[in-house]
This record gives C-alpha cells, sequence and structure tokens, in this order.
C-alpha cells in the first residue's frame, strides 16, 4: 500500500480527529485490498469506455464497497479523464473524497427509503450536472428501499439519461427485486483474506509511529473475519487500549477473548472427557475477563479449525488457531473423529444461539462443555455400522482362526440357510451329527471334486454331507480318513446325494457342509416358523421395547403380515399416512428394525404400504312427505318465539328448512 495518512493524528485537535478507518481509507484504485477482479474490470470499463449506467456492488460490511464506489465516481468524473488514474489533488476528487461534491450524491439507502425520496430522485435527474461530466447517485445499503421506491426507480434505472450514473451497495442483494438486479451490473466483493488484513495493518502501526508483535496483529485480522473496516477499528481501539507495544496479552485483555493456550488446554480436558478440569477451566476463565460468549465463539473456531485438519486439509486452510498448530490439531482430530468433531461444533453452535438470548449464558456454556465431555465414541459407532452394512444379511460369514503354525486350522462356516434338499432323503435321514472331514489347508469355496478317474462306487461318507445341527470342522491334514459315525454317515449320504441320473459323474470333495439349524430358543430364537403369528409377536415386542415417538406412531399400523424370511409387511389405512411416512424415516427406521432385530433375534426389516379406508356409511334419509312438512311447519308456528315474530314483522311461515347435519 502506497498511501500515507492524509492527517496526522499526532498534530490535530482532539475535534479533528479523525478515526483510522476513514484515514488510511484508499483513494485509488490500486490501494483497494483483496478486491482485485472487481478493480482489473473497472479500470478496463474506463479505459475502453465501456461504462455502464447502473453498478451494483455486494459483498460483507467493510470489504471495500462504497470506498470503490466513490474511486469509480472520481475516475468518471476527473477533470482529465475519465482515466483509471484520477489526479486526487485536483478540486473535483478531494470534494467526492470529503463526500461534498453536488454532482455526487451520496444516499443512505436505511433512511431515505420510501416513494416520496426516490420522486425526489428521479425529479433531479433530469438535470444536468453543474461541473462534472456525470452526475452519479451512490445508494448505500440499496435493499432497504421499500418496494414501491424499487418500482418508482425501475423506469428512469433503465433508461437514465446519459449524464446519469447510478451506484449500488448492499450487504443483502437477496432483497433486491430480480428487475432491479436484471438493470445493473454486478460486482461481488469477496471478504478480504487475513494475510492481506495482516499487511495492511502493519502498515498503519508503522504510518502511527508505534510497534506491534506480528501474532498480536495476526489475531486482530482474524478476529475481523474478512472485514477491513473491522480490524482497522480494532486497531484504534488496541492503539488507544495498549501502553508501549502492541502485544497479544494486550489484544486478548482488550477484546475479552482467551489466549491460544488456554483454549488449547480447554480442547484438550473436553478431548480428554474430564467435565470437572473443563469447568475449573471455564470459571478461571470468567474470572479472568474473558466473555462467555467470546469464549464460546472462539472453541467453535477452534473445533472448526480442528475440523479441516481432521479431513486433511492443509495449513491454509486455517482461520482461527495458528499455523503452528496445525500438528496438533490433527492429532486431536484422529483420536476424537470426525464424527465426534461434527457433534461437537453442532452444540457449541446451538449453545451460542441460545446464549444470545439468554442472560444465564456462563451456565449454558457450562452445560455444553459437560455435555460433550459426556458424548459417546461416535466414530467408533460409526466404523461399526459401516461394517456391518457391508455384510448382506443371509450370505454365509466365514470366520478364520489365526493357530500357531503347525497347528490345524478349524473354520466356522454359519450357513443363514439350509441348500433344498430332495424330499424322499429328508423323510428317510435322521438328524445326524456333525461330520468331520479332512480337506488340504487352503481357503474354504466349493468343494473341489475328484479326478475323472474316481470311480462311481466312492464312498458315501466322502460325499457331501448336510447335518442338522452344529458347524463344520475342517481339518488340515491332505489325506486324513474320513471319521462319523454310521449314523452320521448314512444320514449324510442320503441327504446330500443328488436324484439318480444316467451313468452320473461322482465327485468325491474333500469337504462336507454341515448346515445347522436355528436355535429352539422361544421368541427371541429364529427357529420358529415366520407366520402371521410369529410376526405380530415380533411387531407388539419391538413396540413395547421403544419409549419415544416410533412407538407411538407404529402403533397406529392397521395390521403386520409376514413377508418373506426375516420380512414384515406393515399396513396403514390411507387415514394415517402421517404414521406411514413417519415409520419411512431414517432414523426411525433404524431404531425399529434394531428393536424388531432384538425381540426375534435375527435381522428383521419392514415394508410400509397404504390401503384405502373403507368408506364411511352415511345414515339413509328418507324422503319427507308432504304430510310431514305440513306437521313440521304446524309445529314450528307454535313456537312461541316464532309467533312473536310474525306478530311484530306481519308475516307468515312460508317453509321450514331443515338443519344441516355435520
Amino acid at each position: 500500500m502506497s498511501d500515507s495518512p492524509s492527517i496526522d493524528a499526532k498534530h490535530v485537535d482532539d475535534d479533528k480527529y479523525i478515526v483510522v478507518a476513514r484515514r488510511y481509507r484508499p483513494l485509488q484504485f490500486d490501494q483497494l485490498v483483496g478486491q482485485e477482479n472487481a478493480t482489473r474490470a473497472l479500470m478496463n470499463a474506463i479505459e475502453t469506455g465501456r461504462v455502464g449506467h447502473a453498478y451494483l456492488f455486494t459483498g460483507a460490511r467493510g470489504v471495500g464497497k462504497t470506498s470503490t464506489a466513490r474511486i469509480f465516481a472520481k475516475a468518471l468524473n476527473a477533470p482529465e479523464g475519465p482515466t483509471a488514474t484520477p489526479d486526487n489533488s485536483s478540486d473535483i476528487c478531494q470534494a467526492i473524497d470529503a463526500g461534498e461534491d453536488i454532482d455526487v450524491l451520496e444516499i443512505d439507502g436505511a433512511s431515505n427509503r420510501g416513494i416520496d425520496e426516490i420522486r425526489q430522485l428521479r425529479a433531479g435527474v433530469g438535470m444536468r450536472p453543474s461541473r462534472s461530466r456525470y452526475k452519479i447517485y451512490i445508494i448505500d445499503e440499496v435493499h432497504m428501499l421499500t418496494q414501491q421506491a424499487f418500482n418508482a426507480l425501475l423506469k428512469t434505472l433503465e433508461e437514465p439519461p446519459e449524464h446519469v450514473k447510478f451506484i449500488f451497495c448492499t450487504t443483502d442483494p437477496e432483497k433486491i427485486p430480480i428487475t432491479v438486479l436484471s438493470r445493473c451490473q454486478r460486482f461481488d466483493f469477496a471478504p478480504v483474506e487475513t494475510e492481506a488484513i495482516l499487511a495492511r495493518l502493519d502498515e498503519i502501526v508503522r504510518a502511527e509511529g508505534c510497534e506491534a508483535d506480528q501474532d498480536a496483529l495476526r489475531l486482530l485480522a482474524r478476529r475481523a473475519a474478512g472485514s477491513m473496516r473491522d480490524s482497522q477499528s480494532l486497531l484504534e481501539q488496541v492503539l488507544s487500549f495498549a501502553t508501549g507495544r502492541i502485544t497479544v496479552d494486550q489484544v486478548h485483555s482488550m477484546l475479552g477473548t482467551a489466549d491460544d493456550t488456554r483454549l488449547a488446554a480447554l480442547a484438550a480436558g473436553l478431548i480428554d472427557r474430564d467435565p470437572a478440569a473443563v469447568l475449573k477451566m471455564v470459571d478461571d476463565a470468567v474470572m479472568g475477563g474473558i466473555d462467555a460468549g467470546q469464549l464460546a465463539e472462539q472453541l467453535l473456531g477452534y473445533f472448526r479449525d480442528l475440523m479441516t485438519a481432521t479431513v486433511g486439509c492443509g495449513v491454509d486452510m486455517l482461520r482461527h488457531a495458528a499455523p503452528a498448530s496445525y500438528d496438533d490439531l490433527a492429532k486431536q482430530g484422529n483420536q476424537l473423529g470426525i464424527q465426534t468433531v461434527l457433534v461437537i461444533v453442532g452444540i457449541i453452535d446451538q449453545a451460542i444461539s441460545r446464549m444470545r438470548q439468554s442472560v444465564h449464558s456462563r451456565v449454558l456454556l457450562e452445560a455444553a462443555m459437560v455435555q460433550i465431555c459426556r458424548l459417546a465414541d461416535l466414530q467408533a459407532i460409526s466404523d461399526v455400522v459401516a461394517g456391518l452394512g457391508q455384510v448382506s444379511p443371509g450370505s454365509p460369514t466365514v470366520k478364520p482362526a489365526s493357530p500357531a503354525a503347525g497347528e490345524k486350522k478349524n473354520i466356522d462356516l454359519a450357513v443363514s440357510s439350509p441348500a433344498p434338499v430332495p424330499t424322499a432323503a429328508r423323510a428317510e435321514a435322521p438328524p445326524a451329527p456333525t461330520a468331520t472331514v479332512s480337506e488340504r489347508p487352503a481357503s474354504f469355496s466349493a468343494p473341489p471334486t475328484a479326478p475323472e478317474s474316481t470311480p462311481a462306487t466312492a464312498p458315501a461318507a466322502a460325499r457331501p454331507a448336510v447335518a442338522a445341527g452344529g458347524n463344520v470342522a475342517v481339518a488340515s491334514a491332505a489325506t486324513a480318513p474320513v471319521t462319523a459315525s454310521a449314523t452320521a454317515t448314512a444320514s449324510a449320504t442320503a441327504v446330500a446325494t443328488p436324484p439318480a441320473s444316467p451313468n452320473p459323474p461322482v465327485s468325491a470333495p474333500k469337504a462336507s457342509v454341515a448346515t445347522p439349524p436355528p436355535p429352539s430358543n422361544g421368541a427371541a430364537g429364529t427357529s420358529a416358523r415366520w407366520d402371521a403369528e410369529r410376526v405380530k409377536s415380533v411387531w407388539r415386542g419391538a413396540i413395547e421395547s421403544l419409549d419415544d415417538m416410533t412407538a407411538n406412531y407404529a402403533k397406529n399400523a392397521q395390521r403386520v403380515e409376514p413377508m418373506g424370511e426375516g420380512c414384515i409387511r406393515v399396513v396403514f389405512s390411507s387415514a394415517r399416512s402421517l404414521d406411514k411416512a413417519s415409520c419411512e424415516k431414517p432414523e426411525r427406521r433404524s431404531k425399529l428394525e434394531a428393536a424388531l432385530a432384538a425381540a426375534a433375534g435375527r435381522h428383521v426389516q419392514y415394508e410400509c404400504v397404504l390401503i384405502e379406508a373403507p368408506p364411511t356409511q352415511q345414515p339413509v334419509r328418507r324422503a319427507l312427505t308432504s304430510a310431514d312438512r305440513a306437521r313440521r311447519q304446524r309445529e314450528v308456528e307454535q313456537e312461541p318465539i316464532i309467533i312473536k315474530m310474525m306478530e311484530l314483522f306481519d308475516a307468515e311461515v312460508v317453509r321450514v328448512i331443515p338443519a344441516k347435519e355435520e
């Protein structure tokens, strides 16, 4: 930045003092900080003669919108212009900088927002400028204008005289009608980067003849959150507060914030789940002059940076913590897990929202800290759920053991459902125990087939055996004899042998698979048949185990019925569509399926369907006869109030209309 203060603050009276934000305001395009895209586009428009009639500058507070509008006005009305580098020593440029030029009118949209003010503006548009090239209207906070004022401005904004230019500035472009936006060239001003703010503050401090630590200025730059004006206001406050060199401790003391060491210690206590230590640190911070709200906002920024370090972002993504603490942040994030970090950010953000509306901000902060300390290990739970989701229901699960070297390897194979067995074989074969078969030490897959030379009269025990209970124990020996009882051998042969065919090729597999039946443990087991009574019992038990709104929605189901093995169809009437939709929400489905699994002792899924409710039968009205109508009219005419009305108005009863039933 090449500009210097226009007024020496050390040699002016108090009543003539100009604040830092105004004294170091940019006067040229090249002095604007962090808005290179907008300044380049405006300078090119001036140099090429492509200047529009209406511009809209949008962005957060203090990023240079109004300053850019003034520089643009000077560039258009400069005596030697239009030029992208106006001479600030001319009378016109000095008057524009002071806001006193008669041809550059700055209007506050917040206080001049009505249709009457816009009518006055339209009346002045037709008048030519007094001494400049253009009459320029700068309307700040233009989104505050009323809808009627915008409507009154539309025609003038679309086709203004050649000597009129409009420049609108706003922090909320969403409130501006689209009809106005379409008539303007829009420039979005981005928040100023922290490093650019830091460099500008360093220049101002040197221009003021003061000294400051870089960490102190960096703290001010981070606290400004992208607003150059806010950073300069904070700097001026620190210059008035500090004595001698500006230090980090002075900045924290003036702002009422905690230093990085205190924040790191507080975060470490939260990660260690030590609520007593965390509450003690919060008490020390508050008693030391740190505002509870500021401390909560600093913690939110700290865990925001911790989140970015956890997901693998670089040091340049840190916005609140010091770059030197990146490694510590990454370590803490890996210790917590990203799921837990996200929940912590949500808890702190909710606490900040509540603290702004309560006088007990410290209590809310302490409650949030204890809640964070009592969080479960959400990352571990998420990993377990993800692992369960990778195993499809009903698929075989192989659990290999890790025996010592030289020992036999036993593989437990749990088969969810038995293979289809011929009816004749089921009738002849009694339950058989688990068969023990030798096999080569290899990964368990399909049973290997014997060579073509295997005789057709292979022993029955060498064929696949399906037992009625237990797991398969596969020995690791290469050529071990089959050991099984005579009953088991006969049973396995009867179950596993396929129907005979002419000259069937006989395979001699090395392993036999025993399919265990489900355990018969009552309601919790899976041995019970999956019929209507079983489904009703499981559904009723699942609902009784829930104690939230999920149970209330599920109770309103009209009926439940089996829909294949391990599946339930839940039927709702059309009048209960809201209950059906609630039971289908992911968070309620997970709760309900977990309860069903606990009640059934197996994985259970359900599907919600909607049926039309039977129409309610309306009572059939009997048509009134003429005699009935005459009798009803005579009864009405005998009512005292009717008689009184007939006397007062000299009227008569013409017809009796029956009341409509609700």
